[in-house]
């Protein structure tokens, strides 16, 4: 009996060049581009499906929707961990979650290229020299300059990483980090008020969680300084966004870099997208041809795994 297996969220209309799901035996497979605007399309999309593979927290499996999906029996994310599926429910539904690997360095690339470009005023420099201006702002360098890392993980140490390299001192805050951890990642363990009281600029990486959400708002942008910049490639609740467009617009910081929306894709009248001394980008830390191959790849894996009875990257609920 063939099986249907549906990739989702398929912006770019790439996962066909990533992994060569034609070659799976009695699987008809569905790429979906588009992202869904409700629970009830989406739900209304997938009937029939059996197995799923969802691109990062581009579309949310909560328990109302994973319940409205009786014949779903695998749901593969990219990368090992992914707050928009309740685990919990689909391990009591019996729906099969697994992960896959991914690139260590995409995302924390895409943070330094965001802060180097709001730093020295790249996007804003070129739109003005395309339109015959010549040198309309003046950028400020790093070197020299305090890097506050609001979460020292995987991602984070690179980061700290790539501040000493350019001369930065680096001050690092987490809920859970120890004085030892900070040490070996060559920072400077804080208090978050100190943090952000004291940085040039602060960059987040930390996962989305009810704990974590909107760990960023009023206080600690208004210690951030109107020197001050933000950059957060991690995910947009982490910074609450009503702050942070007032922050912008009122200048209470000097600019933010931004890969992460509270909403996403990012509708066309988000106050951000008007707020100025900005830099944004559409959540492009882990678009990379290195990045595709392992999540692609990996969910290839994993589907074929699955299939002949011995999943594999299986992700606990």
């Amino acid at each position: 009996m063939q099986q249907r297996l549906a990739i989702l969220d398929d912006y770019q209309d790439v996962a066909h060049g990533f992994a060569d799901w034609s070659s799976l035996e009695q699987v008809s497979t569905s790429v979906f581009r588009e992202p869904f605007q409700s629970e009830d399309a989406l739900v209304a999309a997938l009937a029939g499906f059996q197995m799923v593979v969802a691109m990062r927290e581009r579309t949310s499996f909560p328990r109302s929707v994973l319940e409205r999906l009786p014949g779903l029996k695998l749901l593969v994310t990219t990368g090992m961990a992914n707050a928009s599926i309740d685990t919990t429910a689909a391990e009591d539904l019996g729906i099969t979650v697994c992960g896959t690997p991914g690139s260590p360095a995409a995302a924390p690339e895409l943070t330094w290229a965001l802060l180097l470009a709001l730093a020295r005023n790249l996007p804003a420099e070129e739109h003005s020299l395309r339109a015959g201006t010549w040198q309309t702002s003046v950028g400020m360098e790093l070197s020299g300059k305090t890097l506050g890392v609001v979460g020292l993980g995987k991602i984070g140490r690179r980061i700290a990483a790539y501040g000493q390299a350019f001369g930065m001192d680096v001050l690092a805050w987490s809920q859970n980090l120890t004085e030892e951890a900070a040490t070996e990642a060559g920072a400077q363990k804080v208090s978050k008020e100190d943090l952000f009281g004291n940085s040039d600029v602060v960059t987040l990486h930390l996962r989305l969680s009810a704990r974590s959400e909107g760990i960023v708002g009023e206080p600690e942008l208004r210690l951030l300084g109107p020197e001050g910049l933000l950059v957060n490639t991690s995910r947009g609740p982490l910074v609450e966004q009503d702050a942070l467009v007032r922050a912008l617009n009122e200048g209470w910081i000097r600019g933010a870099a931004l890969d992460v929306f509270d909403t996403e894709p990012i509708p066309p009248a988000h106050p951000l997208l008007s707020t100025p001394n900005t830099v944004l980008s559409p959540h492009l830390g882990y678009v990379t041809q290195e990045s595709y191959r392992q999540f692609y790849g990996g969910a290839f894996e994993d589907v074929t795994a699955w299939l002949d009875g011995s999943p594999v990257r299986v992700i606990a609920g």
